[in-house]
């Protein structure tokens, strides 16, 4: 049960991947499904065997590494942060395959498409059953990988091409600094196996890296790679780009896999960072910043798969400020309800794609809603749960986070409450005018498109169905054991808060008026939708025109890119650009080239004596004897 949950996934990626083109897509595609299926089952039986039977487990595989005396084993350990990862990943990943064969029919690669998000599934369960940090950033690499190859499955695009390259290269940012917080664990602790690091936190707590306490330093590495993978701000350039791919990729990336690694990280690290609140306070001030700083760049975008990334951008930053102010389970418990309404929305938006005929502007889009029902309704679920409507999965989960920020301590704790609810409500502006703008108004694509509009096949609207049910209840039925008063005895030790954290206690204790402020300021970003694209749509391009700097800032996405651009990568490309013509061609390529290029004319001059005419091989030798006499008598002389 706990290799098949692992291990399914590869099997299939292994059948499609080596030997789809023999057996055929259709083959391949039930494989892969069938690989998936089974991972699911054996998941979702561990949760409830694991996180809701108290019974942890590490199965021991084989031996990783052995190197001297340095030795990291192959295990697979199985907590409750374990299972409800396992659980969720295995879940989530399985719809998408489901969902992928009916988006991606008309695809001439359909193996290599299953394969790799196989693969990506792999890798990601590799990550979170992980028993030490090596072979946790075995999968995190693999991660990496996988993305890389999803994200630029279009190869023939070179947009995807682009996007697939930044992806790879801000992620290796990242995980420069993950490798060395890696390193001083094991210079810290002698081990990077979570059982010896986690069993003397108290043993090491006085050490010191340069002069500053090891465990700060520790956090803060870890904290900095995992901004890579979960798109914080500052290395969240990679995450809108990555819309370049398939659909089905964008969902799993920002639901379930990838951006989620991250969070995962900074929960299964809890012991160590609660020791470090210089850390925690980074992890909360960059965390709320992103949450504020996305949402704002989502309420101007209008590409429909761009509005929802920047909305995973945002919830990510909730989830790092909950790490920061110590509610390490309020982040877990967003970070499962997220998966459930965020894959719904990026699976939804899809089906829009596919009834538009691939079209992603929301511009161009509008008055569709009675043609494609089941996507309208479902949706409309995606979206009432991201915006925190009351009794939906993200209700529970965002305002626990909200209300966690509220009962911290610290100024940071009430900068990410100010942010938190800042954000709070423009997601539920974004997302109000993402459903209007889609499905409502008049028709503003073309007569040909509007003709063809239509509902999506039952393969891809049965998971969307599914994940709907999830973003309704997944919320209301885990709030009890994930942070309500049973919170203690669900994690059971997967996730630690040191004596002098009260957090989980405290966000109970906050004013009554705190629960209700976010779903009020909600509610008011839904109103503010409605009235300005809906009953004054006058009201966005005046605002637009009037505060013509801030638009274009914003639509612009604060212009990261264009910064990034002049500061890395147009000198990068001037320095490569000088070595490889100064250096490359003038020195490393100009020696032997020189020196060819002189063996060649000696040659020539060669040839030219060559000419077959007796009187002039006669004048050669005679000059030659002259000059060998001459040098004979002169030397004698001497």
């Amino acid at each position: 049960m706990f290799v098949g949950a692992v291990f399914f996934p590869l099997l299939g990626a292994i059948i499609a991947g080596l030997f789809g083109r023999w057996i055929g897509d259709k083959a391949a595609q039930f494989v892969t499904i069938t690989c998936m299926v089974l991972a699911a089952i054996c998941g979702v039986t561990l949760f409830f065997q694991v996180a809701l039977g108290h019974s942890p487990q590490t199965v021991e595989l084989l031996t990783f590494v052995d190197v001297g005396t340095f030795e990291v084993s192959w295990a697979l350990r199985y907590d409750t942060l374990s299972a409800v990862m396992v659980g969720m990943v295995t879940f989530i990943s399985t719809l998408i395959h489901i969902y992928s064969v009916g988006y991606m029919s008309h695809d001439p690669s359909k193996a290599r498409f299953f394969a790799y998000l196989s693969l990506f599934t792999f890798m990601m369960l590799m990550l979170v059953t992980a028993d030490n940090l090596v072979q946790l950033f075995f999968g995190w690499e693999g991660v990496g990988l996988a993305s890389y190859l999803l994200i630029g499955f279009w190869y023939e695009k070179d947009s995807a091409c682009n996007a697939a390259m930044k992806a790879f290269i801000v992620n290796r940012v990242g995980d420069l600094f993950f490798m060395l917080g890696l390193a001083l664990t094991f210079w810290t602790f002698g081990s990077v196996e979570f059982s010896t690091i986690f069993g003397s936190i108290e043993q090491h707590r006085e050490a010191t890296f340069a002069g500053y306490p090891a465990y700060e330093v520790i956090g803060v590495l870890l904290f900095l790679g995992a901004c890579g993978k979960s798109a914080q701000l500052g290395l969240h350039t990679w995450l809108p780009d990555a819309m370049e791919g398939p659909t089905p990729v964008s969902a799993l990336i920002h639901a379930a896999t990838m951006v989620t690694a991250g969070v995962f990280l900074m929960a299964r690290m809890s012991p160590v960072l609660e020791y470090a609140p210089v850390a925690l306070a980074i992890i909360t001030v960059v965390g709320a910043s992103t949450a504020l700083f996305a949402a704002t760049i989502g309420c101007v975008q209008n590409d429909i798969k761009r509005v929802i990334a920047y909305s995973t951008c945002s919830q990510l930053g909730y989830m790092f400020f909950a790490v920061g102010v110590g509610a390490y389970q309020g982040a877990i418990f967003h970070l499962f309800t997220h998966a459930f309404f965020k894959a719904l929305l990026f699976l939804g938006a899809g089906s829009v794609i596919h009834a538009m005929s691939d079209e992603q502007d929301i511009r161009r889009m509008g008055g569709i809603w009675k043609k494609i029902p089941m996507t309208y309704a479902l949706f409309w679920i995606g979206s009432l749960a991201l915006a925190g409507v009351p009794l939906f999965a993200g209700y529970y989960s965002k305002d626990f986070m909200i209300e966690a920020a509220f009962a911290g301590h610290g100024w940071t704790a009430k900068y990410a409450w100010f942010c938190g609810m800042a954000a709070a409500l423009l997601t539920a502006f974004y997302s109000w005018r993402l459903i209007i703008v889609t499905f409502h108004g008049e028709p503003r694509a073309d007569h040909h498109t509007m003709e063809h509009v239509h509902e999506s096949p039952p393969v891809m609207l049965l998971p969307l169905v599914v994940l709907g049910l999830g973003a309704v209840f997944a919320g209301a039925v885990f709030y009890p054991y994930f942070v309500g008063h049973d919170w203690a005895e669900f994690w059971n030790g997967a996730i630690v808060n040191a004596p002098h954290n009260h957090i989980m206690h405290d966000v109970h204790e906050v004013p009554s008026w705190v629960p209700l402020a976010p779903t009020a300021v909600g509610l008011t970003g839904i109103l503010l939708a409605y009235i300005m694209y809906m009953f004054v749509p006058s009201i966005p391009g005046k605002l637009a025109s009037t505060f013509h700097a801030i638009y274009l800032f914003l639509l612009n996405k604060w212009y990261f890119d264009e910064l990034y651009d002049a500061i890395f990568v147009r000198p990068t490309r001037a320095l490569a650009r000088m070595l490889w013509q100064k250096v490359d061609a003038g020195v490393i390529d100009g020696v032997p080239n020189g020196a060819a290029t002189l063996a060649v004319e000696a040659s020539q001059g060669a040839v030219r004596i060559q000419t077959g005419r007796v009187a002039n091989y006669a004048f050669v030798m005679i000059a030659g004897l002259a000059v060998f006499v001459t040098l004979l008598v002169f030397g004698a002389a001497r």
